[in-house]
Formats: structure tokens, C-alpha cells, sequence
């Protein structure tokens, strides 16, 4: 039930949390790209030479959670 109201609540792009966050759009894909919960979509460990490319979809609670265990 907890995945199906992620599914429909805001999701964050990584260029949005950087501006409300005021942090660059990196530094933000590193923070979220091995959260439990993000949405990713792309192909990561490619083996034709190219670059990896995923886009990230970052769940409104997810960002919230991530924001309360790093706040001292």
C-alpha cells in the first residue's frame, strides 16, 4: 500500500531539489541515486563506451526523510 501512494504523490526532479535546496543538480543525483524508494529510469553500466544515463524521479517523502536524517 506504502509503494502504491509513492506512486502518486509529487515526485522531484533532481534540477528542483537543487533549486529549493540550493545545491547543484550533481550533487543531487549523487545524494538520491541510491536511495531506497527513487524512481529511476535509463540504462546504467553501459558497455558500449557511452556515457550512463538515468533519470531520476525523487518521491516528495522520500526527500522529506532523506532532509530529516541529515538535519542535526
Amino acid at each position: 500500500m506504502e509503494s502504491q501512494k509513492k506512486a502518486f504523490e509529487r515526485h522531484f526532479t533532481p534540477q528542483e531539489l537543487a533549486e529549493l535546496w540550493k545545491f547543484d543538480e550533481s550533487t543531487i543525483r549523487r545524494m538520491f541515486v541510491d536511495e531506497p524508494g527513487v524512481l529511476i529510469v535509463g540504462k546504467s553500466s553501459r558497455h558500449d563506451g557511452k556515457r550512463d544515463y538515468v533519470t531520476l524521479r525523487i518521491p516528495e517523502s522520500v526527500a522529506r526523510q532523506f532532509y530529516e536524517r541529515k538535519v542535526r
